[in-house]
């Protein structure tokens, strides 16, 4: 795959960003907060780390992606189209009883590995993978993203002991330390701090990034590439509702959609900063 540059990736994570916050107000549904979050890393996922063919979306021999916080399917779906798996037309088709792009993730959209929402199972099915993957021999490499409320799930710290057990050095995880879920601060509900104690506890190899600086981002994913016996999680800190003003840092958007008056004061902070990236050479 072709590497973009730095300033490539903040102005596929903008567009991205936009068509998110698109796809929920025209929903009048949906998870905006946490998709706006992970988009820095998704992008540079999908544009930089993974070894992928959007115009042949079932290799088998290609890296495997699991969004395991289902919810942010804005996040996912207009990635993948960006990155050309579908037209960017079949957005409109979200939440829409007639289309294929449910809320939550779904393996029926073009470039979906795996259909997740349940909290705790997509970071499962991801050791699945990587332990297949391990079996049979194969190269490719599988990457997930979870949120840092969904690891309140008892299941994903089952899956952490299996991926340690099984010295899966083909999977590499992301939280995305946001600090917020539906109900409230995370060190309100549920706290899990410190998750980088935490996770080394269980046998990972940890390491921690902005996940709004890009190349910390990638210098993380490639550094995961080198690690041997071990499965490597990157903990990402980020804002809930990134590029969207009154949206940052407010847990009440994590699933609202907002009404027409906040949905164009989106749009115009979103285009204002899509145009001032454009205007770069």
């Amino acid at each position: 795959m072709k590497k973009s540059t730095e300033h490539q990736l903040m102005l596929e994570a903008a567009k991205a960003r936009l068509l998110a916050v698109q796809m929920v107000y025209d929903a009048a549904s949906g998870h905006p907060g946490g998709s706006l979050s992970c988009l820095d890393v998704l992008t540079t996922l999908y544009c930089d780390v993974m070894n992928i063919d959007p115009q042949n979306p079932k290799d088998p021999n290609r890296d495997r992606f699991v969004m395991s916080k289902g919810h942010c399917s804005p996040a996912l779906y207009s990635v993948l189209a960006l990155r050309g798996f579908f037209p960017v037309e079949e957005l409109k088709q979200f939440r829409s009883i007639d289309g294929n792009m449910s809320g939550h993730v779904e393996m029926s959209v073009a470039g979906v590995d795996m259909s997740t929402g349940s909290l705790g199972q997509g970071i499962s099915v991801a050791v699945g993978m990587a332990l297949a993957g391990k079996i049979q021999n194969k190269n490719y490499r599988v990457y997930a993203i979870l949120g840092d409320g969904e690891i309140n799930e008892g299941q994903v710290w089952e899956a952490m002991m299996s991926a340690a057990k099984y010295k899966l050095d083909n999977l590499c995880a992301c939280v995305d330390v946001n600090g917020l879920q539906i109900d409230g601060k995370i060190s309100d509900v549920m706290p899990t701090e410190p998750l980088d104690k935490k996770f080394e506890a269980f046998g990972w190899n940890v390491i921690k990034i902005d996940g709004h600086d890009f190349n910390e981002i990638e210098k993380a994913y490639k550094k995961a590439m080198t690690v041997k016996d071990r499965p490597t999680m990157i903990l990402a800190q980020t804002i809930k509702g990134k590029g969207v003003s009154f949206m940052e840092n407010e847990a009440g958007w994590h699933g609202k959609a907002p009404n027409a008056e906040q949905f164009e004061q989106a749009k115009a902070e979103l285009e204002a900063h899509c145009k001032e990236l454009e205007c770069v050479k």
